[in-house]
């Protein structure tokens, strides 16, 4: 587990958030620095900083909040969808040490693009997805 972030904080209430949901695991409250109106972080409150730590009952709680909660973020702001997303590790973009789903709401033409937008991509013949396939496979055992 993580030491205390900024939202361990934002949770014990030191620092002030607008709260949409909450329960015994759970706590989602609107980004401070929304990249749209209602683009909502979702996270444990216990901190746990990379996805592969959480408790199996913590991330099943965790999907379900979500889930739920990207439905309602859209009909809150009208938003035909939305981006949800989440930076496992630093060198995904994660800034705060704390597992955290973004509820982003997306409209027409509002500029941002797709997450392939975001690399150049690579090539992989089909020898070199079967081996990334099998290595994966083989990770989970």
């Amino acid at each position: 587990m993580s030491e205390e972030t900024i939202f361990t904080r934002i949770v014990d209430g030191e620092i002030p958030s607008y709260t949409v949901y909450e329960d015994e695991t759970t706590y989602a409250f609107l980004d401070a620095n929304p990249l749209a109106p209602g683009h909502t972080l979702v996270i444990p409150k216990r901190p746990y900083e990379r996805l592969a730590d959480l408790p199996a009952d913590v991330a099943a709680d965790l999907g379900a909040t979500v889930s739920q909660l990207a439905t309602a973020v859209e009909d809150a702001v009208d938003a035909p969808a939305s981006l949800v997303a989440l930076h496992d590790g630093e060198e995904a973009g994660q800034e705060v040490p704390h597992v955290h789903w973004h509820i982003v709401p997306r409209f027409p033409g509002d500029g941002a693009a797709a997450v392939h937008a975001m690399f150049d991509g690579v090539d992989l013949d089909e020898d070199e997805m079967l081996n990334v396939a099998e290595d994966i496979r083989d990770a989970q055992s």
